[in-house]
């Protein structure tokens, strides 16, 4: 089973990222939006980064500039934005990277499991929700698995691919082998909370989080300990910063209404505190630090 075609459903912050990488894998890609001005926007956002990393291949002697704007204009070759559904209807693939909604999610995953041909697998770039939820809404759980991309996608490594019980394994082998081709790292994974990467991350900012709600260190220190005693490369509470307090709590609460007993899921008062006064990291200028744009300042 070979995915030539592939079809993504939103073209923001991950979405854009993906179309990108799938045509840089030689996909042709089919980049779906709901209003042509967010289309506009993320193809806009495709465009430059496409020939800043061509830029890039040039300066540090890896292509030559004829080289260089020849694969830049290949890839774009292969994009092509609609804001029609029935335009994913022959995709090999089809990635949905829309807002983290669960409902919203699975009334897309419905719709497109009559839009899309039956041989067509489905994939969603959720970070926290149940694949096999979303699978089941679908109509084919067999043909579906989750492909969890990681900001910035065009330079990170890692993809996990997530299967569910009832996951084909053809089907699991193809979206391997398609995170292979995005020039990706793929790990597999079942349909567990979070993961493996989140699984494992958000308790540990959690658990960052209830030291300093203690008193029994410093955010600084915090920090500091696991940057340099760990070699993390920001320590657990600027992360929290980054990723943004209003998403790990989303997160949370999610995680905590499904899996009660499970001891790990837990929300720091401080967190809902920080949120409730719009504190929501670096997106709001403020978080437990203060933030000038990406860069840190307080």
């Amino acid at each position: 089973m070979q995915i030539k075609k592939v079809g993504v459903v939103g073209c923001g912050l991950m979405g854009h990222g993906i179309v990108q990488v799938a045509a840089q894998g030689g996909c042709n890609v089919i980049c779906l939006e709901a209003e042509q001005a967010f289309l506009d926007k993320g193809l806009a956002r495709i465009e430059k980064s496409v020939e800043k990393l061509a830029q890039k291949a040039v300066e540090k002697g890896k292509a030559s500039e004829a080289d260089a704007k020849a694969a830049a204009a290949a890839t774009l070759g292969r994009i092509r934005g609609t804001t029609n559904k029935a335009d994913l209807a022959d995709c090999d693939l089809v990635v949905e990277a829309i807002v983290e909604d669960l409902g919203v999610k699975k009334a897309l995953f419905a719709e497109l499991g009559s839009i899309v041909k039956k041989q067509g697998i489905f994939a969603s770039n959720t970070s926290s929700f149940p694949i096999g939820e979303m699978a089941e809404a679908s109509g084919r759980p067999e043909r579906f698995v989750g492909l969890h991309f990681f900001n910035p996608v065009q330079l990170m490594r890692l993809v996990e691919v997530v299967r569910t019980d009832a996951t084909d394994d053809e089907v699991f082998a193809a979206a391997r082998s398609f995170g292979e081709a995005c020039g990706k790292s793929p790990v597999s994974c079942k349909d567990t909370p979070g993961f493996v990467v989140n699984r494992l991350l958000v308790p540990f900012m959690v658990q960052a989080l209830s030291m300093l709600e203690r008193g029994d260190a410093t955010k600084e220190d915090i920090d500091t300990a696991m940057q340099f005693g760990c070699g993390h490369p920001m320590g657990p509470i600027t992360l929290t910063d980054y990723v943004g307090l209003d998403t790990t709590l989303y997160i949370l609460e999610g995680w905590c209404e499904r899996y009660p007993d499970e001891p790990a899921f837990a929300i720091p008062a401080l967190l809902r505190e920080k949120v409730k006064a719009g504190k929501l990291g670096r997106k709001s200028g403020e978080g437990f630090f203060k933030w000038d744009g990406d860069k840190k300042v307080g």
